[in-house]
């Protein structure tokens, strides 16, 4: 399976990217991958390999590429307690860097490049996030509705607020499929109401659901949040919607 890192042009300089797809000499529907706080690391490679093997060309950007490649801090192995809490707060000024604004012409470099891919065939393209990433991933599918015919978030970061640009209320310009995997204890009930209002106001198909006893980061398995349970829902919720809405030849 060809894998390697990328360098996409945007707006705010070159963004380093992992990519991986079959090696069959055929064109396959792109995957945007988004990732979570912690970055572009092992894991995440891991996971865009294993979507890879089930026919797609997955994009994995740096989406803190404004302070330099990935990893943008180091990363220890294993992402414990001990350790959390010292990496956001380095983590956080890069955060802070990647407005709505920003993020979504990032997108729009990301989707460019990824569609403009040899390897990658013509029609619309399906985005996964984790974490901000699955925030971003929403934004993305609701900035994009004519490419994005997928969208699927794993215990996101927050998606509801009462901000007039609140993730929640750009999902009835979702066109595509959407799931939600929401980590117990993500999200109080009224924000929960509000999403799923949001989601029934939207003309698509879409699941909600929350992953009973799974923490804030269950598919990440380099850190003490992962759930072996919740990681194996998250893929029988995501291949499924990938594969209706993103046929393959």
């Amino acid at each position: 399976m060809p894998t390697g890192t990328l360098w996409i042009p945007t707006e705010d300089g070159r963004a380093d990217a992992f990519v991986a797809f079959p090696d069959d000499g055929e064109r396959h529907p792109g995957v945007l991958m988004y990732m979570d706080a912690f970055g572009l690391r092992p894991v995440l490679m891991g996971m865009a390999r294993r979507l890879a093997e089930h026919g797609y060309h997955v994009l994995v950007p740096n989406l803190l590429h404004r302070g330099g490649p990935a990893p943008v801090v180091d990363l220890p192995e294993h992402i414990g307690a001990d350790v959390r809490h010292r990496l956001i707060e380095r983590l956080r000024p890069m955060m802070a860097e990647l407005t709505p604004e920003a993020a979504l012409r990032d997108a729009d470099a990301y989707l460019r490049f990824l569609t403009t891919r040899p390897e990658v065939s013509d029609g619309p393209v399906g985005v996964v996030g984790y974490c901000m990433g699955a925030v971003l991933a929403v934004r993305t599918a609701a900035a994009r509705p004519d490419l994005v015919a997928a969208v699927a978030g794993f215990h996101p970061a927050t998606l509801v607020t009462d901000a007039p640009d609140s993730p929640h209320l750009r999902i009835p310009s979702i066109r595509g499929s959407v799931h939600l995997g929401i980590a117990e204890g993500d999200m109080t009930e009224e924000a929960l109401e509000r999403l799923a209002q949001a989601l029934d106001a939207s003309d698509t198909e879409h699941t909600l659901e929350v992953y009973a006893g799974a923490r804030h980061g269950y598919a990440m398995a380099d850190t003490d949040a992962f759930d072996g349970a919740a990681f194996q829902r998250h893929w029988e919720r995501l291949l499924p919607l990938l594969d209706r809405a993103l046929p393959q030849k």
